[in-house]
Parts: structure tokens; C-alpha cells; sequence
């Protein structure tokens, strides 16, 4: 049974890690309203080249611009996984590395099988883990959102589609963790390459006039639209994770108040039997010398 000084030492150290989870809980939370506000803000533009892009593309032959082009055949993919650099965010990490194995393995099942999945990793998480895996790691980069900018986005969508012109690889999936809410995540897979047309029930772009023509605004689109795209999934996951990281300090600082009202319960309950012990002695002593 513990003693009393070893009930007092773990109380002390329970305290002590209520304090560190209370602090990374407002960390958090104050990088997630920064986060939140650059992931919403990313939305429309993002939105509306889509929805450009998709007008365009009934407007113009997709054979013309390769990216717009879908292949018969998918025999090599490249998966670019986005996941934090740091832990201490729940299952946020484990959930998306599961969705992005699931994929592989479950939907591109026959591609992986003959060597023909390559990966892009964005976050350290992601990276040691399918690096110790030994799975075909094309670039990484590690401690990104440390200090994310707009150019790594421009990196990653420009590796992609460099390697999908070449050949190397017949279609490009991100698998992200999107911004919901604090308690909901929305895990995703999206296909990057080749570009989709929208196949919403609007009729493609009738209330615009192109100029110069089409085809020449698409040239320009593509590229801007995957930069774009790569930035606000990179943006939706920062968001994501720090939303994670504060429900999971909020999990547990309410444990530690848990944990310590039993403590307090037990240390009260060793402190009365010690007390009682000691009486019972002090009686004894007193019996014995009386008689």
C-alpha cells in the first residue's frame, strides 16, 4: 500500500502536470483562432478557381492541357500525406496516417503491390513513419509548419504535377485532415492530378466572357489552382491540428482534476488510518503501563 509521502509526491506531480496541459490547452487555442481565420480566408479563393477551372474545362479540349487529362490506365500514384511535426494532439495523426494506409493498401491495392506508390510527406509525423516503413518517400519535409509559407505549397504542387507531365506517376491523391469544428475532423483523401471537372448541374460558364480565349486562361488557371488547393489543405490541417491539440490538453486537464480528487481521497483515507493506527498505540502504551 502507498504511503502517505508517496501519495503526497504523486499529488505533487499531477499538479504539476495539470498546470503544463492548462498552458498547452491557450497555446493552442490561441494558434487556432490564428489558424482558423488563414484556413476560412482561403476558402473562397480557392473555391472560386475551382469553379472557374471547371467552367473552362467544357469550353476547351482537356487533351490539349495533359493536367486536365485523365489516364486509362492508374499504374503509379503518388500520395501526398499531410500530417503535425509534433505530437500531443490526440488521434489526429493516427487517424490520418490509417486513412492515407487505407488508401494505399485498400483502394490502390494492385499499384502498391507492383512498387508503383511514391509519397510526398508534409510533417515529421508522417515522414519517420512511412520512412521506417520503407515506402517510397519522393520528397519530404519535415518541421513544415514550423514556418509555413506559401512557397511550399508552390513546392509540393510543382513536384506533383512535374512528375504527372512526365509520367512518372498516373495520379496525384492528398490526404489531409480538414478544419470542421473542434470536436469533428474531417479526414480526406482528394484527388489532385488529374484536375476533375465540376460535375455540378450548372451549365459551364455561360456568364462569362473570356478574353483572350479558353485554352489560354486555363494555362494560366492550372497552375495557379494547385498551388492554391496545396496551400489550403497545408492551411485546413494546421487548423486541424492545433483544434486536436487543445481538445486533447481539455481531456486532460479534467483527468488530472480526476486523478487528483481520488488522490486526495486516498491520501485522506491513509492519513486517517494513520492517525488511528497511532492512537490505538498511544492506548496500548497507556493499558500496558497501568498495569
Amino acid at each position: 500500500m502507498a504511503t502517505l509521502k508517496d501519495i503526497r509526491v504523486r499529488i505533487k506531480g499531477v499538479k504539476s502536470t495539470q498546470q503544463v496541459t492548462k498552458a498547452m490547452k491557450m497555446v493552442a487555442a490561441a494558434k487556432l483562432r490564428r489558424a482558423q481565420d488563414r484556413a476560412v480566408m482561403a476558402r473562397p479563393y480557392a473555391a472560386k478557381l475551382k469553379e472557374m477551372l471547371g467552367s473552362l474545362s467544357t469550353k476547351v479540349d482537356t487533351s490539349l492541357n495533359p493536367l486536365l487529362s485523365g489516364r486509362a490506365q492508374v499504374g503509379k500514384i503518388l500520395v501526398i500525406l499531410i500530417t503535425s511535426d509534433r505530437g500531443l494532439c490526440g488521434a489526429f495523426n493516427t487517424n490520418i496516417i490509417k486513412l492515407a494506409a487505407k488508401t494505399i493498401h485498400e483502394d490502390y491495392g494492385d499499384v502498391y503491390s507492383k512498387g508503383g506508390v511514391s509519397m510526398i510527406c508534409a510533417g515529421t509525423r508522417g515522414l519517420d513513419f512511412f520512412r521506417k516503413r520503407d515506402y517510397s518517400i519522393t520528397k519530404g519535409y519535415p518541421a513544415v509548419f514550423q514556418n509555413l509559407d506559401f512557397s511550399i505549397a508552390r513546392e509540393i504542387a510543382d513536384t506533383a504535377s512535374g512528375m504527372f507531365l512526365r509520367g512518372e506517376v498516373d495520379r496525384v491523391i492528398v490526404v489531409y485532415n480538414e478544419f470542421k469544428s473542434v470536436l469533428a475532423p474531417n479526414l480526406k483523401a482528394e484527388v489532385l492530378l488529374p484536375i476533375e471537372p465540376e460535375t455540378s448541374g450548372k451549365e459551364g460558364g455561360s456568364d462569362y466572357i473570356y478574353d483572350p480565349s479558353p485554352a489560354a486562361i486555363v494555362d494560366v488557371l492550372v497552375p495557379r489552382h494547385l498551388n492554391t488547393q496545396v496551400w489550403r489543405m497545408l492551411l485546413e490541417s494546421n487548423a486541424a491540428e492545433h483544434a486536436a491539440r487543445m481538445a486533447a490538453m481539455d481531456s486532460a486537464t479534467e483527468n488530472a482534476t480526476d486523478l487528483l480528487r481520488t488522490l486526495n481521497i486516498s491520501y485522506n483515507r491513509a492519513r486517517q488510518a494513520a492517525i488511528t493506527t497511532e492512537l490505538s498505540e498511544i492506548v496500548a502504551g497507556a493499558e500496558a503501563l497501568s498495569n
